[in-house]
């Protein structure tokens, strides 16, 4: 009996120690794992985007973008005087007797307010802006995000391209605006439009770069030779002549053109073209463009095979791929040449021609007075014509 009951206390005390030893080793191994309390908060690095921009922390790439641009943008307010036009009964010497001479020396005129947005490209005043911004203006004044105002001077208007350069006397340590490559530019970056819409200064509106090379026909602006830079950061009015940048904040574009039947979709002019009419503008003042004459489609087999089909057309069309003149100026080199409607010009200088895009390139990358060997199907015969490009002086 004592043995029996000696024999439980064994087995009791043993499973005390067993538990004790198993309390001890999950202590010991639980102090391993955890970690101090003493220890500091692990810390949290900030990822970063591809532009090497933060993208975790007090501000954003945006903000920093705007920083370092947001002192070289200006805006352009603008004033012009028109005169309205007399009642054409007025011209008649019988009413001009009743009414009097004095009336017909007191026109009245009218006082008209453009607003639009530029930047600065050199410490001396030099302002990048939009041609129709100025175009015409008797009085432009610039003020600066500063407060400053300066009077302004067109020093160059080029309406094909739609730029203009405004030159202000403020000394010559002004704010400049960096100045990136649209050639850099890719479908997805970031856009970020800065500028003064509908008279709201200092405005910053954000998007993507949508897509680039948007020729002025497809935007119809048939008037201009561009391929703008298209986004969904929103462009107003006012926005017009400001810049579109990227995420590291310089200046790939130049904001000017909206649809009004769109929403979400703006354009700029690419800042490399940009750069180069500027620099013309400075020391020309204007900007010489070659033309041919011809308002042109472009023509695939496609489509010529459709209007051939069509007993209401007016005349055959060649069934290839090329550019179809639709309308020859009068006087112009391709009527000089002998170009007429419906041919289809499908060669220059030996390149094919696949594009009305295309072939105005080429006419805008060549010299003025150059002769342009010009092959055209017209018919079911095929040409081979020289035509020697001229000055284009008026857009209509």
């Amino acid at each position: 009996m004592q043995i029996s009951k000696s024999l439980r206390y064994i087995r009791q005390l043993s499973s005390y120690v067993v538990a004790i030893f198993l309390g001890v080793l999950l202590t010991v191994t639980c102090l391993q794992v955890l970690p101090s309390e003493a220890e500091p908060a692990p810390a949290v690095v900030a990822q970063k985007s591809s532009g090497g921009i933060a993208a975790i922390g007090s501000g954003s790439f945006v903000t920093a973008a705007v920083n370092r641009v947001g002192p070289a943008v200006v805006r352009i307010d603008t004033e012009k005087t028109i005169t309205r036009r007399v009642e054409p009964l007025m011209e008649d010497p019988f009413f001009r007797r009743f009414f009097g001479d004095s009336y017909s020396q007191q026109l009245p005129t009218e006082q008209l307010r453009g607003l639009g947005s530029g930047f600065i490209l050199d410490k001396s005043g030099i302002i990048l802006t939009n041609a129709h911004v100025v175009d015409q203006a008797d009085k432009v004044t610039v003020r600066l995000k500063d407060g400053r105002t300066f009077e302004g001077k067109v020093q160059g208007i080029d309406e094909v391209t739609d730029l203009a350069v405004v030159k202000i006397n403020a000394g010559n340590d002004l704010p400049v605006a960096p100045l990136g490559s649209s050639e850099n530019v890719q479908v997805g970056d970031w856009a970020i439009a800065v500028g003064n819409p509908l008279g709201f200064d200092n405005t910053v509106t954000l998007g993507i770069v949508s897509t680039l090379k948007r020729s002025s026909a497809q935007v119809g602006i048939n008037d201009k030779r561009l391929d703008f830079i298209q986004t969904d950061a929103a462009i107003n009015p006012g926005n017009s002549g400001g810049p579109l940048l990227n995420g590291q904040g310089e200046v790939i574009g130049i904001n000017t053109a909206i649809r009004a039947d769109a929403m979400g979709i703006g354009f700029a002019i690419p800042i490399d073209k940009a750069k180069a009419i500027a620099s013309q503008l400075q020391r020309d003042g204007k900007v010489v463009h070659p033309y041919l004459g011809v308002q042109m489609v472009t023509l695939t087999p496609e489509l010529a095979q459709q209007n051939n089909r069509d007993p209401n057309s007016m005349f055959a069309i060649p069934e290839v791929k090329g550019v179809l003149v639709m309308r020859v100026v009068p006087n112009s080199p391709a009527a000089t040449a002998g170009i007429r409607r419906g041919d289809a010009i499908v060669q220059i200088n030996n390149k094919a021609i696949t594009s009305a895009e295309q072939l105005q390139a080429v006419v805008e990358d060549s010299q003025l007075g150059e002769v342009l060997q010009v092959k055209i199907q017209r018919g079911n015969q095929t040409q081979q014509l020289s035509v020697r490009t001229a000055e284009l002086k008026d857009l209509s």
